[in-house]
């Protein structure tokens, strides 16, 4: 069942919403630089972290002023204290979305030719497909969803393994490429790190409809795959 909010509160609730749909652009277009060398899409990531940016400390001030001045009911309590959560997390993945494309625009750049992606087109096909998924459970209020996000960060994290050794043994072939390839390294970390912030979005998720810490739970350790 749809929950129903204060109109104070909705707004919060769609400013979170918006929020969301900006960090996915962002990561599409940092992915999209890497993937197609398009370093004029670097600006337009770093224009959307701007807005991000922008919407964390208006999501932030909102959130206390309503705490100050509503004296709200535990629910809502409960709503606020996970709405500034996630917000942080999108506005870090907005940081990391600045980090790929940043490195992305500077390989485009090169006159030297790219060493190999590694598994990095996978890694960005699905940190994108987690942080839908996440903010679909907040959108939908799927506790169901959310508590079976988790464990597909898994993947992405053996991906970015894969990758350091990969690359680890690329530059001990390849001095002359080294910066090059601890370009890939930084970008590999920053799709780790959004499927991470992504996991940490569904279980704020669930911890709003259901009233419970999962995050150290076994059932959603990372270390499993179903």
């Amino acid at each position: 069942m749809k929950r129903f909010f204060h109109a104070e509160l909705q707004d919060l609730h769609n400013q979170l919403v918006l929020m969301g749909e900006k960090a996915l652009e962002s990561v599409r277009l940092a992915s999209e630089c890497l993937m197609q060398k398009k370093a004029d899409l670097a600006e337009l990531v770093f224009f959307l972290d701007d807005e991000i940016d922008a919407l964390e400390m208006r999501i932030d001030a909102e959130a206390v002023r309503y705490i100050t001045l509503r004296a709200p009911v535990a629910a809502d309590v409960r709503l606020l204290t996970v709405a500034m959560q996630i917000n942080h997390e999108l506005e870090r993945i907005g940081d990391e979305a600045t980090t790929i494309a940043r490195k992305a625009k500077k390989l485009a750049e090169s006159d030297r030719p790219q060493t190999v992606l590694c598994n990095l087109p996978k890694m960005a096909q699905l940190t994108r497909a987690l942080l839908r998924d996440a903010m679909d459970t907040f959108i939908e209020d799927d506790s169901f969803k959310a508590i079976g996000l988790p464990k597909r960060d898994k993947e992405i994290d053996l991906l970015h393994k894969e990758n350091y050794d990969r690359l680890s043994g690329l530059m001990a072939d390849n001095a002359a490429a080294a910066a090059q390839i601890i370009d890939l390294a930084f970008i590999s970390k920053s799709y780790e790190r959004i499927g991470d912030h992504a996991t940490n979005i569904a279980e704020e998720v669930f911890y709003l409809l259901r009233g419970e810490d999962v995050r150290h739970s076994a059932e959603v350790k990372r270390a499993e795959i179903s």
